[in-house]
C-alpha cells in the first residue's frame, strides 16, 4: 500500500505551518523527516495519521492502513507488558504478541506492571505496540527518545524487518538508524505568515 501526499497544507493553532508538500512512500520504503523543533514535523505526521484534518490537499493511502506512534508511550500502567500486547492486538484484531516481545527483549518484563518500568522499557513497549497493529505503514514521531543505543539498534532492526515484509515507515528523528531511507527536509515548506491585514481580519 502506498501513501501519497499532494499539495499538502497543515496547521497549528489555525495558522498555516507547512505549505506546497508532495511525496510518495512506497512499500519497502522508508522516509526520514528532518527539521528543527517547531517545525512542523509533529502536526505534518498527527495529520497524515488522521488525527487532525489538513487545510487543503490530499493523502492518499492513509486510511486503515496506518499505526501511528506518537510523543506519548500509549501504555495502560496498571496493566502488565504482555496484558498491553494482548489489549491492542484485540483493538486491531490480530493475534499473537509474540515477535513483539522477542523485537524489543521484553520476555524478562511481559509480567511486570507498565507502570512499574522505566522510562526506556516503556518507551520499548510503546514501540512494540507497532509490530501487533498488522498495519503496514508506521508513521513515528521522534520515537527514539528514552532509548539507549542498544533500543535504538532494536528499534531499527524492527523497522528493517518492517520494511522487508513489505511494509514501509515515516519517522521524526534526529538521530542517525542506519536505514537505507530518504530524508525530507521540511523546512523549504514553511508556510508564509498571513499578511498584516488578513492576520488581523481573522479576528475581527
Amino acid at each position: 500500500m502506498s501513501l501519497r501526499i499532494s499539495d499538502l497544507c497543515i496547521a497549528r493553532g489555525g495558522i498555516p505551518v507547512l505549505e506546497g508538500l508532495s511525496f510518495a512512500l512506497e512499500p519497502g520504503q522508508a522516509l526520514i523527516l528532518r527539521g528543527p523543533n517547531g517545525s512542523g514535523k509533529t502536526t505534518l505526521l498527527r495529520t497524515i495519521a488522521g488525527l487532525q484534518p489538513p487545510v487543503s490537499g490530499t493523502i492518499d493511502g492513509a486510511e486503515d492502513m496506518i499505526a501511528y506512534a506518537g510523543h506519548s508511550d500509549g501504555i495502560k500502567p496498571t496493566l502488565t507488558v504482555s496484558e498491553n500486547l494482548d489489549f491492542w492486538a484485540q483493538v486491531f484484531g490480530t493475534e499473537g504478541i509474540a515477535a513483539a516481545i522477542e523485537a524489543f527483549d521484553l520476555d524478562m518484563l511481559r509480567d511486570r506492571p507498565a507502570g512499574e518500568l522505566s522510562a526506556g522499557q516503556k518507551r520499548r513497549l510503546g514501540l512494540s505496540r507497532m509490530l501487533v497493529t498488522g498495519r503496514p505503514i508506521w508513521v513515528l514521531d521522534e520515537p527514539t527518545v528514552s532509548l539507549d543505543v542498544k533500543s535504538v539498534m532494536m528499534f531499527a532492526d524492527a523497522v528493517r524487518a518492517h520494511l522487508g515484509q513489505g511494509g514501509s515507515a515515516l519517522i521524526a528523528t534526529h538521530i542517525d538508524l542506519g536505514l537505507d531511507s530518504a530524508v525530507l527536509e521540511v523546512g523549504p515548506f514553511k508556510a508564509k505568515l498571513p499578511a498584516i491585514d488578513d492576520f488581523d481580519g481573522a479576528f475581527l
